[in-house]
């Protein structure tokens, strides 16, 4: 049986060659708190895809200067942004590694000097500033910042856009209703909850047309709160407005206790894609090959997502393929001690 890791996928005209993406994980790594790319962000991705990975996502990336987790996260405020962005982009693709960027607001769990947002004024825990709850205006030009940064990220070269609506952030906090209290049409019904991301998918759409994504915290892990079966209909509206795969994690919302073991995450993966019919991807301790392999055999998620293995091992996909027992090329550089 061949090696389903190891073929390709195709979405809006772009063709990964491996199934293999590496997860975005903020680095914190912008020491003039400007959001702008340094020397170890052209470092640690294009080593990434030296070692072959299909897609590499870069981390969660600020719309807003009030949006970001840290004061070091990445940013694309700015058109200023741009050009730093596109360096990266080619510095990726030398290697044929395709190129995708997550389009970020921290909301409430922003750690920032300063005003912060949230659907509701709630903080996230007691240790947590309380944020300031949107008005229509600030929703307004939240959206227009995630319009804003979906082009600059098409005029940075990338090639795939995932919205970051999970881990508590922004997004995550609007759909879901421990975190959000509005009374308005934001709020209440799974409907109303959903329409700030309808809203900036709709934005979004107007500047980009390529591989769209959205990243998700498909169980809540505390009572009253969203669950894997909640997120169907969600999925549904997605796909809906062109939306072509669900990354599926979870938790991160509320403070709660969650006991992961390897995979614990695929069976929400597998959930969203039967109910939905859309296509996901699977994330959360997904450490070998086999296990890798076993999740696409079995159609539980249609691409694996690579995160602290991809920390350990900037060559993954070698080891993988070894594993596998399935030859991959080599960066003709390497190919002396490849094999």
């Amino acid at each position: 049986m061949k090696a389903k890791l190891f073929s390709p996928f195709e979405v809006k005209g772009v063709e990964l060659k491996n199934r293999i993406v590496m997860s975005p994980m903020c680095m914190y790594s912008c020491h003039n708190e400007d959001g702008m790319v340094e020397d170890w962000h052209r470092t640690h991705y294009t080593s990434r895809a030296v070692g072959q990975a299909g897609l590499i996502i870069v981390e969660a990336t600020a719309v807003t200067p009030q949006g970001r987790i840290s004061p070091q996260d990445l940013g694309i405020w700015s058109d200023n942004h741009v050009a730093g962005l596109k360096e990266l982009t080619g510095l990726v693709k030398q290697h044929r590694s395709a190129m995708g960027i997550q389009l970020a607001h921290a909301g409430r769990k922003a750690v920032l000097e300063g005003e912060i947002l949230a659907p509701s004024a709630l903080a996230f825990d007691e240790k947590s500033k309380t944020p300031k709850e949107m008005t229509k205006a600030d929703i307004e030009e939240t959206v227009e910042a995630f319009k804003n940064g979906a082009r600059r990220a098409k005029e940075a070269g990338f090639d795939v856009i995932e919205l970051h609506g999970a881990h508590g952030y922004l997004i995550n906090e609007f759909l879901s209703p421990l975190s959000n209290e509005r009374t308005d049409e934001y709020g209440g019904s799974a409907e109303n909850r959903y329409r700030f991301l309808r809203e900036i998918i709709e934005a979004v759409n107007t500047v980009w047309d390529g591989p769209l994504f959205v990243r998700i915290s498909a169980n809540d892990y505390s009572e009253g709160g969203m669950t894997p079966e909640d997120y169907v209909p969600f999925a549904k509206w997605m796909k809906e407005q062109g939306v072509d795969l669900i990354d599926v994690s979870s938790g991160a919302v509320v403070p709660a206790r969650i006991w992961p073991y390897p995979g614990y995450q695929v069976k929400y993966s597998e959930t969203i894609r039967e109910g939905a019919g859309i296509a996901t991807g699977a994330v959360g301790l997904i450490t070998s090959g086999v296990q890798a392999e076993e999740i696409l055999q079995n159609e539980r998620a249609d691409l694996i997502l690579i995160g602290r293995e991809f920390l350990r091992d900037p060559y993954w996909p070698r080891t993988a393929a070894r594993e596998l027992r399935v030859e991959i090329e080599a960066p003709k550089q390497y190919e002396r001690g490849w094999k």
